[in-house]
Parts: C-alpha cells; sequence; structure tokens
C-alpha cells in the first residue's frame, strides 16, 4: 500500500498532462476501468505478494485517471454554462456510489466470502464503460477539456506554457491551503475509529461504519446544492465554510467518546469533503480557463493534497503516542484555522464574468441612451461605447 501510494503521489501530474494532450478522453476512461478490473481479478486468483503489489500499483495509475478525465470530459460537453452543476452533480454521484458499493459489498462479503468481493470490480468495470461509450464523441470539445476557451471556432490555438502552473499566484495558494485541508482532515477518521475502540472495545466496527455512510449521505445533498449554487454564492464563500467546519470537528471530537457523539461530530465531515469533492475541479476550471493547462492542474492539486494526507498521518500518530488524542485532534484543527486564515486573506474570488464582448464584461447598460461601460478586468481597463442609436456601435 505504501508504494501504490507513492506510485498515484508520482503520477497525478503526468496524467493531467497526458489528460490534456489526448483527444481519446472516453478510451482513457475505458482503459482505466477495465485495468481495474484486470487487476482485481489477479489479486482474488494470484494471492501472492507479486502480484497483489503490482495489481495495487496498477490500480493506483488507474484511480488517478478516473476523476480527472470525467472532470475534462465534463467541461469538454458543458463549457462555462452549467459547469458547476455538472460536477456537482459528479461528486454527488461520486458519493451515491460509494454508499452503494459499500453496502453490496458487505453483503457479498457477509454471504459470500472476503474474496468473491474483488468479483465486483469487473462486474462494475462493464457497467461503467456502457455510459462512458454512449457519449457521442462529437459532444466532447477537446479544446475545452482542457481550458481552453476558443472550443471549435479555434481550435488551434496553443496552450500556456507550463510556467503558467507556478505563474499562476491564486493556483499556488489554492494547492497549498487545499494540501493544509487534507493535512488536518485525513487522521481524524482513522483517529475517531481508535478511539471508539478504546472506548467500545469489540463494538467498534457498527459505529465506524456509521462514521462512513454518515459523512457520503451528507455529501449527496450538499454536492447536488453547492453545484446548483456556486454561480451564484460565489467559490471562495463556499470553500471557506469548508475551511470552518474542519476545526470545529477537531475541537468537538475530544469532548466525548461516547458512540453517538463521535458519529453526529463525522456528520460534519460530509460538509467539508462535500463542498471540496463538488467545487474543487470548478475553481481550478475558472483559474486555468483559457491556459490550455486545466487537467495537469488537478494533478498538480491532487499531489499537493496527497502529501499533505500522507505527512499528517504519521504526524498525528506521533502526536498520540505522545501527548493523547484531545491534543492531537487540536493539533489538527490548529492546523485547519491556519489553512482557513490563509483561504482568507490571500486567496481571491476564482469567478470570474462572462466576457460577451472579446474578453470585456458589462458592468452597467445606463438608461436614456443606447450606451455601454464594459470593463476588461484583467487589464484594469474601462471602455466607453457610445452610439448615435441603437443600430450603432
Amino acid at each position: 500500500m505504501t508504494a501504490s501510494g507513492l506510485i498515484g503521489l508520482a503520477i497525478h501530474t503526468p496524467v493531467g498532462a497526458f489528460i490534456d494532450g489526448t483527444h481519446f478522453k472516453r478510451g482513457t476512461i475505458v482503459a482505466g476501468v477495465m485495468t481495474l478490473a484486470i487487476s482485481g481479478l489477479a489479486i482474488t486468483l494470484f494471492p501472492v505478494f507479486p502480484v497483489v503489489a503490482t495489481a495495487n500499483a496498477v490500480m493506483a495509475v488507474a484511480g488517478a485517471i478516473f476523476g480527472p478525465a470525467v472532470a475534462a470530459i465534463t467541461v469538454g460537453v458543458l463549457g462555462r454554462d452549467g459547469l458547476a452543476a455538472g460536477l456537482g452533480r459528479n461528486a454527488a454521484f461520486d458519493n451515491a456510489g460509494n454508499v452503494f458499493i459499500a453496502v453490496v459489498a458487505g453483503v457479498v462479503g457477509w454471504w459470500f466470502s472476503q474474496s468473491a468481493v474483488f468479483y465486483l470490480v469487473p462486474i462494475l468495470a462493464v457497467l461503467a464503460v456502457i455510459p462512458v461509450l454512449s457519449i457521442p464523441v462529437r459532444a466532447i470539445d477537446n479544446a475545452r477539456t482542457r481550458g481552453c476557451e476558443s472550443a471549435r471556432p479555434d481550435r488551434r490555438k496553443q496552450p500556456s506554457s507550463w510556467a503558467v502552473l507556478i505563474g499562476c499566484r491564486p493556483l499556488v495558494v489554492f494547492a497549498t491551503c487545499v494540501a493544509l485541508f487534507h493535512f488536518a482532515n485525513a487522521p481524524m477518521l482513522p483517529l475517531v475509529g481508535q478511539k471508539l475502540a478504546l472506548a467500545h472495545a469489540g463494538e467498534e466496527t457498527a459505529p465506524m461504519s456509521a462514521c462512513i455512510i454518515a459523512a457520503q449521505t451528507v455529501m449527496l445533498p450538499l454536492a447536488l446544492l453547492v453545484g446548483a449554487k456556486a454561480d451564484r454564492w460565489r467559490r471562495k464563500p463556499i470553500f471557506l465554510a469548508a475551511f470552518a467546519i474542519l476545526p470545529i470537528r477537531g475541537f468537538l471530537y475530544p469532548l466525548s467518546d461516547n458512540a453517538f457523539w463521535l458519529v453526529g461530530v463525522q456528520l460534519l465531515d460530509g460538509v467539508g469533503a462535500g463542498i471540496f469533492g463538488a467545487l474543487m475541479p470548478v475553481v481550478l476550471a475558472d483559474l486555468m480557463r483559457g491556459t490550455g493547462r486545466y487537467n495537469i492542474s488537478q494533478g498538480d492539486v491532487a499531489t499537493t493534497q496527497d502529501i499533505g494526507a500522507s505527512l499528517s498521518n504519521t504526524v498525528a500518530g506521533l502526536i498520540v503516542v505522545k501527548a493523547g488524542y484531545s491534543f492531537a485532534f487540536v493539533t489538527l484543527a490548529s492546523v485547519a484555522l491556519v489553512g482557513f486564515v490563509v483561504f482568507l486573506l490571500t486567496m481571491p474570488e476564482a469567478l470570474r464574468e462572462r466576457a460577451p464582448m472579446g474578453g470585456s464584461s458589462v458592468l452597467a447598460v445606463i438608461p436614456g441612451g443606447p450606451r455601454c461601460v464594459a470593463a476588461d478586468k484583467q487589464q484594469h481597463m474601462s471602455i466607453v461605447i457610445w452610439g448615435g442609436d441603437a443600430g450603432q456601435r
């Protein structure tokens, strides 16, 4: 698992670059899910260390493909119109799938055997291929899939230099805040599981399962809500809510070892994770619009996210050993609070206004005459257009 985790860290950015460059987005997803199917069968049929280790590594690569490729297709189909709602709907279905497969795998494992669960992988892989191939190729605008707004009329537009990934200050700030969020968030559920095991020895399985299902259940409607309201409520206030919830969780966990209390607090995880799952690809689409580097930016942010999550499990474990669970939760909450402050003070609003006239945004149409005031926010320039009548420009 360590090896597959390291491979996942290393592969996110190259996978993002590949998805940016390829016109075969559907084929990429099909190859990814079929690779998962073969790996799952290999683990079942040949349960020896070299095969299992190799299959885990291959699954890490395939897993890194699926999310960015689905987001890219969504952007390519929808463009800017309805993008937040589309990605929010994706996140909601993702959460529904997690709950569904958790229940099905539990039933199959209990009724048949543990190894029988792996046979679900090829069945679900085939089911995943069907909707992918039902998307018409012509419905996917490959320029838009990578963040080029030129779409059909100007497919020859060249992507920006890779330096945009470093030179885009909001992207760097966003990636840093994402790393802080996941550094604080990743160990919380495992620590809750350990607290349940200590306080309720032999009875921890049911409340631990309840924690997972409760969070996923909250994520589903929240993802739909965020997707529907992200354009109206803007990106930054919604993300601030996710950052605010996390330190509250960290400070609430130490107050009691009661299973109902811990499960209740864990519901808040559904709020933060639901917002992140639905809104993060939308923010990246906003930041990378016109650069042609959308998918590689997803890979970069996923890498920083995984680094934060991986390091925090070790750090949290050491804190528990030295100072106990309560201090570990408070420390993680403090890191989350730092992330909230950094995001509040340094992250700009990612949503830009629509550009109806060559990159300009109409700020006002002045009554009493055919006059229009427009502003180019990137150049900090205002243009006043005067006309003798409504037909002139």
